[in-house]
């Protein structure tokens, strides 16, 4: 899959294009029934099909500070959506500049002059342009003007979840998924995404607690802003990633998210313990797989009580996996 950033990068030989637009910030279930629509449109058409995205979220721009918790990292992004069959992917840039786009300016400049869009692929809620003022509607309007079609495809709702309306039925949304992360509910987040949640990061040097515990960790030092789920111990997997970002190995591990109360830590941390795993991970770039909360964070009375739930946790760890 192609991947660039800026209007200016486009490749030049792309011709004519289906494109679908969006942060795309978990690539859930709603969002994968949403590109593989688009990806279908292009199929009939013989035309690459773009996936339009932004950098950063435009909410940091349009309300400072407001900045939600990221889902998915740029190139976990990039491997979902080239899996669903995407061929290109383009990050805008979101200044404070672009928010100011009306609507028609961002369809004549963005999609008619450099995307060259012959079909728009997008959900039903879809808004674009300065204040949000573009709507599926206001964007056919501009397709029959400027000759190109669009579609716009219904939100997907997930069953058996959590629901303050009793129905047992949730619209899948991002924001929904990250409430899950934050409350540690790892198994509804893996519903409406259609896999385990998970954290990118690069192992770094921590204490070596663990290891001198007889437990070591890789702790994984993740970008700002993203989902960490709540403090507890998770069954999982960390996942060992290339140089181009790409998933190549993936490891059984017990999780460790807080600051280490038993040791008055100050610092919020992700520590994964490999099961059956003997090797230096410092400087690597992974991912962390998040599939189910084994117990909250607690403070234990000393090393010989620790060091018995550590054990336990490996054992239930096992178990959930299936080891």
């Amino acid at each position: 899959m192609l991947r660039w950033r800026g209007l200016g990068d486009t490749p030049r030989d792309l011709g004519r294009t289906v494109v679908t637009i969006g942060m795309y910030d978990g690539v859930h279930r709603g969002h994968q029934h949403l590109i593989s629509t688009a990806v279908a449109r292009g199929r009939s058409l013989g035309r690459p099909v773009v996936l339009l995205t932004f950098d950063p979220h435009p909410s940091e721009v349009v309300r400072p500070g407001s900045h939600p918790a990221i889902l998915t990292s740029a190139d976990r992004k990039g491997e979902l959506v080239a899996d669903l069959g995407v061929d290109g992917m383009c990050v805008l840039p979101f200044t404070a500049e672009f928010s100011r786009l009306s609507p028609e300016e961002f369809t004549h400049t963005v999609l008619v002059e450099h995307l060259y869009v012959t079909q728009v692929v997008v959900g039903r809620n879809f808004s674009y342009g300065h204040k949000a003022a573009g709507t599926v509607e206001t964007l056919a309007a501009d397709g029959r003007r400027f000759g190109f079609g669009v579609e716009g495809v219904d939100l997907t709702v997930v069953g058996s979840a959590p629901d303050p309306s009793g129905t047992g039925e949730v619209t899948i949304s991002s924001t929904y998924i990250r409430a899950c992360v934050a409350a540690g509910d790892m198994a509804s987040a893996a519903l409406a995404l259609g896999r385990p949640h998970r954290v990118d990061g690069v192992v770094v040097r921590g204490d070596r607690r663990g290891r001198e515990l007889g437990y070591p960790t890789a702790n994984v030092e993740s970008p700002a802003h993203t989902a960490v789920p709540a403090d507890g111990v998770y069954a999982g997997r960390l996942v060992l990633r290339d140089r181009h970002g790409a998933s190549r190995s993936s490891h059984p591990a017990a999780i460790s998210v807080g600051s280490n109360p038993t040791f008055s830590g100050a610092r919020r941390t992700v520590e994964a313990h490999l099961l059956d795993f003997d090797g230096d991970l410092y400087g690597e770039h992974v991912g962390v797989e998040f599939v189910e909360r084994l117990r909250p964070m607690l403070t234990f009375a000393g090393v010989p009580e620790l060091l018995v739930a550590m054990g336990e946790d490996v054992v239930r760890t096992r178990a959930v996996l299936g080891l």
